[in-house]
């Protein structure tokens, strides 16, 4: 197996030469998935594995275990062309491979405390199995310290390796942007040779690549940039109930704001990257002995907004004299944990509910049944929640199926109040309210 750390621009310059190459990508999520078929466009053969048995069978099948047609196109492309393939051995994947990207996330316990059992279990497999010369990538948000602290000790410990001399570490945080490359990417570390190596590689898959000579520093770039996020949903939220109280349509109001209004839409649905990264951010500060007062603010909003979309629906199917006890509700959303709390807390207050999620197909993804229709989902429904952007829906055919008087609430922003009622809705949304 060729030496990978020090490897040269010019080594990497072509299809037939990266084809010489394995990438180990552990971690089938998202940004897994993006970046295997992303190496294995480049040329470079490419091995996915994933602590799941489920997803690693799906991912052998060409498929993923998300709603992506776009990636899941690519993917299954390269399973039929044999440039990608799937184990569930971690150590053998690892093995097998010259360049091991982890893509785990670091959680947050109960307690909303850093919890890194999970990457350092993982750890512990690729020390055992990683080879002189390697490059372990470590891609998502970590906690601040996390790679140059459990993760550098416990690679070093089972390999009895030294990072930077005998393999290379690198932090290279990135967001799962859809199917296409970030603009640009970003790689730290702190001795240059792995900097370097790690550079040559990415600019395989995208020419715009920052080096940072600090791997905290890029730690807490990304850190910040979660937080950020996570403080304009919440202001957005703010102002979006602001305006239902107010009687004005908060996204007549985006129209108004300039070209960075969309970064002010409201949501009521948890990201669960933005989540975590936050916390992650709370939980070192608490550590330094510093308090963030507004992160901590905008995770007590962000988190309240869901409570606010089930009073939304509450308030809504009450308008016609309706109520969520014994109430059918069907939901369109992801079938994700996210969808699964809105729906868990509507089911506490007596209402029957129906999930439709048109990515699911029939596999869903959570132990919920999931309707295989849209038509299945809403039929005999007093109340349709649109939890998730979707495409456009034919209202007309709908209403027939649907209990009379019957009701739309839209948390997304996406359908226009005056086009619902028009078709004998009524019509609830998020920053809207009743209209």
């Amino acid at each position: 197996m060729p030496t990978v750390l020090n490897i040269k621009p010019e080594e990497l310059d072509s299809f037939e030469k990266r084809s010489k190459y394995t990438v180990s990508v552990i971690g089938c999520g998202h940004t897994g998935i993006f970046l295997a078929n992303a190496f294995a466009e480049a040329g470079f053969k490419v091995v996915c594995t994933d602590a799941d048995a489920s997803v690693i069978k799906k991912v052998a099948k060409g498929k993923i275990p998300f709603p992506d047609p776009e990636a899941e196109v690519k993917l299954k492309r390269h399973v039929s062309s044999g440039q990608l393939s799937a184990i569930t051995e971690l150590k053998k994947a690892v093995d097998q491979g010259d360049l091991s990207i982890l893509t785990l996330v670091a959680k947050v316990d109960e307690q909303k405390k850093t919890d890194s059992s999970e990457i350092v279990n993982v750890c512990k497999q690729i020390g055992a199995s990683l080879h002189q010369g390697g490059l372990v990538i470590y891609c998502g948000v970590a906690g601040f310290g996390l790679v140059e602290g459990i993760m550098k000790e416990t690679l070093e410990n089972t390999s009895g390796l030294k990072a930077g001399l005998d393999f290379g570490l690198v932090y290279n945080p990135i967001e799962y942007e859809g199917a296409s490359i970030p603009m640009e990417l970003e790689v730290a570390a702190t001795q240059k040779t792995s900097l370097e190596t790690a550079a040559n590689f990415l600019k395989t898959i995208t020419k715009n690549v920052k080096q940072v000579s600090d791997i905290k520093t890029a730690e807490a770039a990304a850190l910040f940039n979660v937080v950020k996020q996570d403080a304009n949903r919440a202001l957005a939220n703010e102002l979006a109930v602001f305006c239902e109280n107010a009687n004005i349509d908060y996204f007549e109001v985006l129209k108004l704001m300039g070209s960075d209004a969309q970064s002010f839409r409201p949501k009521s649905l948890e990201n669960t990257v933005t989540k975590n990264g936050t916390y992650l951010l709370l939980d070192s500060a608490e550590n330094l002995d510093i308090k963030l007062r507004l992160p901590a603010l905008s995770r007590q909003i962000n988190e309240e907004i869901v409570k606010h979309a089930v009073s939304l629906t509450q308030d809504a199917l009450r308008s016609c004299g309706k109520t969520l006890r014994r109430g059918r509700v069907a939901v369109l959303g992801v079938a994700d944990p996210a969808t699964d709390i809105f729906v868990k807390l509507i089911e506490q207050k007596g209402a029957k509910v129906s999930l439709y999620d048109p990515a699911s197909k029939k596999e869903p993804l959570t132990t919920r049944v999931v309707k295989t229709s849209l038509n299945e989902a809403v039929e005999g429904a007093d109340c349709m929640v649109i939890l998730t952007q979707t495409n456009r829906l034919n209202l007309k055919k709908l209403k027939p199926i649907m209990k009379s008087p019957s009701v739309i609430v839209d948390l997304t922003g996406a359908l226009q109040p005056q086009e619902v009622k028009a078709e004998g809705f009524i019509y609830c949304g998020l920053g809207r309210g009743i209209v």
